[in-house]
């Protein structure tokens, strides 16, 4: 495919159904006198995987108009211009001009370089810029040194956590014991064969006479992860608020234990703290988390294999207040996140992702995010709600609401994530199937044809028969399908 075919589908994506600008796109309107900021978007596209676009004539609403030659021939000569002059090392960007919705849009792409990272002229030795959340940030120092480890084909978890050890050493600092339980293989006899096989499976290395730790075998395995230095901000907390703000705080656990190790005792150690509340189950009163299991353990785990572990001070957090629990990792999500039900996941650190998955902590293609959003809407619980920014991503889950205590907000997100679940299956949203969803009476259809016809107003959903017209028996699939 070429880009022009590539830029036209990102460009619609990030205007529909609502005005974004994503990692790969930014909206301008005219050239900027500020040169510098110029040369930060083109330095961080270049470090961008699989490169970006600059798009003109696009408004911050994302409302669009056409360009004039004039305007567009010194657009094109300013950024050439400063992708030869004022970046560590010139690199070649290409244009052109595309209609889009019956105007004449100039676009602008900056690919990828195979030699990375891409920096600005300047004093400073560390100047690189990425794409995080739809925008250009400065990266960290630790950034830009994973940036060079992955160009020369190592990737984080590859990279040594800790280095110059013997045997002992090695088997005292992480817990093969379970690794062998989780692998549900037969603990060896001797020393050697249990060290053969972490080396086959990278949780360590064998080099010049001494063993060395791997990030991902410290990250998944470490008997206690203080004993990293470069990982002790990779540990997860649990803290416990006393109402729905965090002035007082009733408990916190930091973790110690790797991923891998502490994973099942975290999720007990979280549920624990959660208030219960009672459901019928097959004519049986139950008492039960007053947030599923599933969902919990779900999103804990995407959280843990989705970090970016480039950015430091953002620890894995889990935070249960009076009226909302919260998930927190480090990194903007690399999928759109209204997206994260039906695209397959992208995930940021392969390696460890399959050896959760091997071990059974987590799911590979993307179901778990399902499964958890299933477990919620079985429950008739409020929608889960995703943000980003620059920095991290979080995770709402919210205790059970009566549909006429919801806000339009909440209730057009449930409706939306009911279409995507739905469409997985290759079923599509009813008034009837969201009206079960959301635990109203069939007295009360109208109230949820009117949520539905939000949703296609807002661009989420849309009529699986648009000749169609009766709200009552139409269904929905999303706006993507």
């Amino acid at each position: 495919m070429k880009w022009q075919e590539n830029a036209i589908t990102i460009l619609r994506e990030s205007l529909y159904p609502i005005p974004t600008e994503k990692n790969e796109i930014d909206w301008k309107t005219d050239i900027s006198p500020k040169t510098e900021r110029l040369a930060q978007h083109l330095c961080a596209f270049s470090n961008q995987q699989g490169g970006g676009l600059l798009v003109y004539g696009v408004n911050d609403n994302g409302t669009h108009f056409s360009l004039d030659k004039p305007t567009i021939d010194n657009i094109i000569q300013k950024l050439s211009s400063i992708a030869q002059n004022n970046l560590t090392r010139s690199i070649i960007i290409e244009h052109d001009v595309l209609e889009f919705e019956g105007h004449n849009l100039l676009f602008v792409y900056i690919p990828e370089q195979a030699d990375k990272p891409i920096g600005v002229k300047g004093k400073e030795p560390f100047n690189c810029y990425g794409r995080t959340a739809g925008t250009t940030i400065k990266l960290s120092k630790q950034q830009i040194i994973a940036m060079m480890a992955r160009t020369q084909g190592i990737s984080f978890e590859m990279q040594v956590a800790k280095e110059h050890l013997t045997s002992d050493e090695v088997l005292r600092l992480l817990n093969y014991k379970k690794f062998y339980e989780l692998s549900d293989k037969r603990l060896p006899t001797t020393s050697d064969l249990i060290l053969n096989t972490l080396k086959e499976n990278d949780l360590c290395k064998f080099e010049n006479n001494s063993w060395s730790i791997t990030n991902v075998g410290a990250l998944l395995f470490a008997n206690n992860i203080h004993e990293f230095s470069t990982l002790q901000s990779k540990t997860v907390i649990v803290r416990k608020y006393t109402g729905a703000n965090n002035l007082n705080l009733e408990s916190e656990q930091i973790g110690q234990f790797g991923y891998a190790v502490g994973f099942e005792g975290l999720i007990k150690y979280i549920i624990g703290l959660i208030p219960q509340t009672e459901i019928i189950n097959a004519g049986i009163r139950q008492n039960v988390p007053i947030y599923p299991a599933v969902a919990i353990r779900e999103f804990v785990a995407n959280a843990l294999v989705h970090q970016d572990f480039a950015i430091s001070g953002v620890k894995i957090s889990i935070e249960i207040f009076s009226n909302r629990l919260t998930i927190t990792n480090a990194g903007a999500p690399l999928n759109d996140v209204n997206r994260l039900i039906d695209l397959p996941p992208h995930s940021r650190n392969e390696i460890m992702a399959q050896k959760l998955y091997t071990l059974g902590i987590c799911e590979r293609r993307g179901s778990g995010i399902d499964r958890a959003i299933t477990a919620i809407e079985e429950r008739c619980l409020p929608p889960v709600k995703i943000t980003k920014n620059e920095t991290h991503t979080r995770i709402f889950l919210y205790p059970p609401k009566k549909f006429g205590e919801m806000d339009n907000e909440e209730r057009i997100r449930a409706c939306y994530q009911h279409a995507c679940i739905l469409n997985e299956s290759g079923g599509a949203l009813t008034n009837q199937s969201f009206r079960e969803r959301m635990g109203v009476s069939k007295k009360n259809s109208a109230m949820i044809s009117r949520v539905i016809s939000a949703a296609v107003s807002a661009g989420y959903i849309k009529a699986q028969d648009p000749e169609n017209t009766s709200k009552k028996f139409n269904s929905y699939i999303p706006y993507y399908a």
